[in-house]
């Protein structure tokens, strides 16, 4: 799917992952509209609220660096 990404993050616990998330949306928005200023005036928001988060407990981390890396391929 064009433009449709899974990063793999490691964080601190404390930090929280709503707080990663609003500063990778709002940086990517910032530089959206900086590259395309026609989306300024007909786009409100470039992302919704909501957002998928998902834990790893089974596969290592080199098997999920593996799938993240090879995205496009499937």
């Amino acid at each position: 799917m064009p433009g449709h990404v899974h990063p793999l993050v490691v964080i601190e616990p404390q930090y929280g992952i709503q707080r990663l998330v609003k500063q990778i949306k709002g940086r990517s928005s910032r530089l959206h509209r900086r590259q395309s200023p026609h989306l300024k005036s007909r786009i409100p928001t470039l992302w919704t609220n909501t957002y998928l988060v998902a834990t790893t407990g089974g596969p290592t981390l080199e098997m999920i660096n593996g799938y993240v890396e090879n995205q496009h391929n499937g």
